[in-house]
C-alpha cells in the first residue's frame, strides 16, 4: 500500500468521526467545531485527487467564513439543550430515513464510479488548470445554480444576524420614523409664565 492511499484511508477516517461527532455531541459549539474538522479533512483528501483549488476555497470560504457566522450564531443565541433534546426521539425515524437515503445514494455513486476504469479516462494535457475549468463550468453551464446557492447563503446571512438581534430595554435608540414625522411645534413650547418681581430687600 502506497503512502497515498494510506493518508487516504487516514483522512476519511478522521472525516466520518468528525461527521458523527457533529451530529451526536450535545454541545453546539463542540458541534461546529466537529464540523471545521470535517471541512479540513475533507479538504486534504481534495489535496490528494489534485483538486487544489477545491481544497483551498473549502477551507476559505466554509472554515474561515461560514462556520465563524455558524459558531457566532450559536453563542449568542444561547440555545436551551434540554428542550432541543425534547424532541430527539420524536424525529428519530424520519432522520433514519434520511440517512439511509442518503448513504444508498451515495453507495450507488461510489460503486458506478469505481467501475470506470483508469484507461477509460482521457489524459490531461500539461498545461490544464482544474481551476479555469471548474470557473468555466460555473459560469456557463451552472451560472443559474451558483447564482442560487448566493441567494440562499444571503437569505441565510440575514436570518441569523436577524435572530441575534435583540432589542433591550435599557438601551436608547432613535425612531427615525417618528423623528421624520416630527413638526417644528413639537421640538419647541412656549410656556407662558408670569413675572415675578425682583426682592430688593437690603441682604
Amino acid at each position: 500500500m502506497d503512502p497515498r492511499t494510506v493518508l487516504f484511508y487516514l483522512f476519511s477516517a478522521v472525516t466520518v468521526f468528525a461527521a458523527l461527532r457533529v451530529i451526536t455531541a450535545r454541545n453546539p459549539v463542540h458541534s461546529a467545531l466537529f464540523l471545521v474538522l470535517t471541512f479540513c479533512s475533507a479538504a486534504c483528501i481534495w489535496m490528494l485527487l489534485k483538486a487544489e483549488f477545491l481544497a483551498i476555497t473549502l477551507v476559505l470560504v466554509y472554515v474561515g467564513a461560514v462556520m465563524v457566522l455558524f459558531l457566532f450564531v450559536v453563542m449568542m443565541l444561547d440555545i436551551n439543550l434540554d428542550q432541543v433534546r425534547q424532541g430527539f426521539w420524536r424525529n428519530l425515524p424520519v432522520a433514519l430515513f434520511v440517512g439511509v437515503v442518503v448513504v444508498i445514494e451515495l453507495a450507488i455513486v461510489l460503486m458506478t464510479s469505481f467501475r470506470v476504469r483508469q484507461t477509460d479516462v482521457p489524459p490531461l494535457p500539461a498545461d490544464y488548470s482544474n481551476t479555469k475549468a471548474l470557473g468555466k463550468l460555473i459560469y456557463t453551464e451552472y451560472v443559474y445554480a451558483f447564482e442560487i446557492a448566493a441567494v440562499l447563503l444571503l437569505v441565510a446571512m440575514v436570518a441569523a444576524i436577524a435572530l441575534t438581534l435583540r432589542r433591550r430595554k435599557d438601551a436608547r435608540h432613535t425612531d427615525a420614523a417618528k423623528a421624520v414625522r416630527t413638526r417644528r411645534e413639537d421640538r419647541v413650547r412656549l410656556v407662558p409664565m408670569r413675572a415675578q418681581p425682583r426682592d430688593r430687600s437690603p441682604s
